[in-house]
């Protein structure tokens, strides 16, 4: 056969393809040219056949045919052999194919060898593809080599021992004795590869974390002498000694030094040093200035010190380059809970970085800006992000909207402050805010009796010919329907009051009523309100009347069962109207979702009516009560459970029904008292006036029943002492991330033997770094005391992201059920 080609020229014969099918057609020749002379045993030009397959492996073609081959090279004893058989191996195996192992005797010949650089080949393949079963076999081999007095053997040896830790883990103490004079080596590569070792072994093991604490006074003097010595071409970056060996030291120092007075104290000073006198001209002394803010901020550090660390992430947002920007915004979000008043010195310049161009900048410095916000600043901070969130880009209006209310309704100075930047908001951004704002807004808003004429007036002007924020048109249209009465009357005496007709303010609703851009919620606020007027306005309730009747015939169901009602208010139940329609008493903001709780049931939700206080009105007779339960639709629900004598005529609530759907659902009215109905022991056990829990919970040890993704769950045990069925389980839901997860939903299902009742949570935003928890009450009866399953779903928000992971719990302790 003629000699086959070198690599030289089918690389210039492939790159003359000129279009991706003759690129193709060459390979497949040359591959077929290949494989003949493999079939026939040519040991002569097998090393070039293998090196042009390298080739053609790196341009994403089949080469796996030529396994064998390199393991044929491995075996040879000629070096250019063995360089492009390891170098094969490399590519071509790895630890899932069984051809691997028939390597393991050629390595650890080659790694007994006299000569270095094929010592070297051993040492690099086995560091990078060696299997668990290889590194077992060859482990007391590599740790010879690691005492070896030659140079460049010992870096090899060490970062092939890091890669045998990895993957055999128990055999770290056999390296122990070894890297007892790894750091007295003058040889930098060396020093570099036995602090990765190190590394690795503090952080795999604490045992070994302890044992290496007495050598941070070696390590400082190691990186006192690399920052003072003087220039030394060999090892010199951009006028600084070594900076990658610097940043290796830096980091082990970290982790040396975390959670440990003793050598936190010791590298304070060395670490000083190094923040003052790093030249940050280059990116070269930015990355070791960087690398010792993280272990300052990661040690128990000086208050000092840890304030000259901020300062150098505050010199940091002053630098043109992007990246380092980035990571010192990074950098302070990470710090910013633990010296606040540090970070808040560089306020200026984070509010600053709020107009980058680069969107990842303006995101973090947009995060970071919110956790600087307190009480002191909270009126300058809450300007500069509201001209943040008019000129931002649509994907930070969502979570910008979302910060300001929650910083707001925290540090708000003033009711009126309040309102007016919530206005602002829904103004700038009104189409992106959660949806939870409306009612927020809607309750602050009745709870600030004295603003009431203000803010009617502040929203009338608001949505004068502009209905496109709609949430803002929804608190509009229902203030106005509230408080039109102080909007015409012109009582305002917080700002100048207008001049408001009756006729005006309609033609307002009307308008959101008819307009395109109305949603039907929308519609159906502005429905409501123009019914509410009636009550409040003397002069246009015909034109009310007229209004309301038009949309009884509505195509949108919604509005149409609205209209109809409102039209049986006007006719068959007017004596009730002024009634019905009176102003909102104020509310009061509670963590439950009122007395209607979900019940969880095998999985499936139920709703089931809880009293948890008496109503100040009396309450209802059990009849009419359980008659509102059926239009809700089951039959299996709880009923409401009369625990006082009703104050209010029972006729009143058949005509209610009647008008909720023109259903004779009680058939004539209610004359005679509902009889009593027993308690149910399970739903209805914290009512009674005995102790809740007992103290049998003090003996029931807590679970984690999730932790993944940082979000972490936990399970604490209480013992019902009315129903010893019962449990009560309390969830502690934490956070160790750096940003918060929002709309945080826990739900669980429990076998059919089980009964599951889960009570609202605490807050539906779990805050980061683990700086607070949401907690959660679960209710298990277990009557036939079995062991206790729970299968639990999470969704929440993430970094811009919608989370939903399903996990099951098993692991509840026996005292739990037994």
């Amino acid at each position: 056969m003629p000699a086959p080609i070198r690599l030289r020229e089918l690389i210039r014969t492939i790159r003359t393809a000129r279009t991706q099918a003759e690129e193709r057609e060459m390979i497949q020749k040359e591959c077929a040219a290949i494989r003949s002379s493999f079939r026939e045993e040519d040991n002569t030009y097998r090393c070039r056949n293998v090196a042009k397959l390298l080739y053609m492996h790196m341009l994403g073609y089949p080469a796996h045919f030529g396994q064998l081959e390199c393991l044929k090279l491995i075996a040879s004893q000629k070096f250019t052999d063995k360089r492009i058989g390891y170098l094969g191996a490399m590519l071509l195996l790895d630890e899932r194919q069984d051809v691997h192992l028939l390597m393991t005797n050629c390595i650890k010949n080659d790694l007994n060898h006299s000569t270095q650089y094929v010592q070297g080949l051993a040492l690099c393949t086995l560091g990078c593809m060696g299997s668990s079963e290889m590194c077992r076999d060859l482990a007391g081999e590599v740790e010879k080599l690691l005492k070896t007095s030659n140079s460049y053997l010992r870096k090899k040896a060490a970062l092939c021992a890091v890669h045998v830790i990895r993957k055999v883990p128990e055999l770290m103490e056999m390296f122990l004795p070894a890297t007892k004079n790894l750091l007295n080596e003058k040889n930098h590569g060396v020093l570099h590869t036995s602090v990765v070792l190190l590394t690795e072994m503090c952080e795999r093991s604490p045992d070994m974390l302890a044992h290496f604490r007495k050598l941070v006074p070696q390590l400082v003097r190691i990186l006192k002498n690399l920052i003072m010595s003087g220039y030394s071409p060999e090892h010199d970056v951009s006028g600084i000694s070594d900076p990658f060996l610097q940043v290796r030291i830096l980091r082990l120092l970290r982790i040396l030094g975390r959670n440990d007075d003793d050598s936190s104290e010791a590298m304070n000073d060395i670490l000083a040093q190094v923040a003052t006198n790093t030249e940050t001209s280059k990116n070269v002394g930015n990355a070791i200035l960087y690398e010792t803010v993280l272990t300052i901020m990661d040690i128990k550090s000086e208050s000092g010190l840890r304030v000259l660390a901020i300062n150098i992430l505050g010199r940091f947002l002053l630098n043109n380059d992007k990246n380092i920007r980035y990571v010192a915004l990074t950098s302070l979000l990470k710090t910013v809970q633990t010296d606040h008043n540090a970070v808040q010195r560089h306020r200026s310049t984070i509010v600053d970085c709020l107009k980058d161009l680069d969107v990842s900048i303006k995101r973090r410095a947009m995060e970071l800006s919110f956790a600087l916000v307190n009480g002191n600043n909270v009126r300058g901070m809450m300007k500069e992000l509201l001209y943040f969130l008019d000129s931002c880009e649509p994907e930070f209006k969502a979570d910008c909207a979302s910060g300001i209310f929650l910083a707001a309704e925290k540090y708000a100075p003033s009711k009126r402050w309040h309102i007016d930047t919530i206005m602002r908001v829904l103004t700038t951004a009104g189409s992106y805010v959660r949806d939870d704002a409306v009612p927020n807004l809607i309750q602050l808003i009745t709870n600030s009796v004295e603003m009431h004429a203000y803010t009617v007036q502040r929203l009338y002007k608001a949505i004068l010919g502009d209905y496109s924020q709609q949430p803002l048109v929804q608190v509009a249209s229902w203030c106005i329907g509230e408080y039109g009465d102080l909007l015409v009357s012109g009582q305002c005496e917080e700002e100048e009051p207008i001049q408001v007709t009756e006729d005006e303010v309609l033609d307002i609703l009307e308008s959101v009523l008819i307009s395109n851009m109305s949603a039907s919620v929308t519609r159906g606020y502005a429905l409501t309100a123009i019914m509410k007027l009636s009550t409040r306005f003397t002069c246009t309730v015909n034109r009310i009347k007229k209004v309301v009747s038009i949309y009884g015939s509505s195509i949108d169901v919604e509005l149409q069962q609205r209209a109809v009602e409102y039209n049986a208010l006007f006719k068959k139940y007017d004596h009730m109207r002024a009634a019905l329609l009176e102003r909102m008493p104020v509310m009061e903001k509670v963590t439950t979702n009122g007395p209607a709780e979900i019940v969880q049931t095998n999985g499936e939700t139920e709703t089931a009516v809880l009293e948890t206080k008496p109503p100040p009105c009396g309450l209802q007779p059990a009849n009419q009560a359980n008659d509102l339960l059926d239009l809700l639709g089951g039959s299996d629900i709880t009923p409401v459970i009369p625990t006082a004598p009703t104050s209010k005529p029972a006729s009143a609530g058949g005509e209610l029904l009647d008008l909720l759907g023109d259903l004779n659902l009680t058939g004539s009215p209610v004359s005679a008292p509902a009889p009593q109905i027993a308690q149910p022991p399970f739903l209805l056990d914290g009512l009674t006036s005995q102790p809740l829990f007992n103290d049998i919970a003090a003996g029931i040890p807590s679970i984690t029943a999730y932790n993944k993704n940082g979000l972490k769950i936990d399970f604490t045990f209480e013992r019902s002492n009315t129903n010893p069925s019962v449990t009560v389980i309390t969830i502690q839901a934490s956070n160790s991330t750096e940003l918060d997860m929002t709309d945080f939903v826990f739900q669980a299902a429990v076998p059919k033997t089980f009964q599951l009742q889960l009570l609202s949570p605490s807050s539906s935003v779990i805050p980061a770094f683990n700086s607070g928890t949401i907690t959660q009450v679960i209710k298990v009866l277990n009557p036939q005391k079995q062991q206790l399953r729970m299968r639990i779903k999470l969704t929440y928000n993430h970094k811009g992201s919608a989370m939903q992971d399903l996990a099951e719990v098993n692991n509840f302790p026996p005292q739990s059920w037994q």
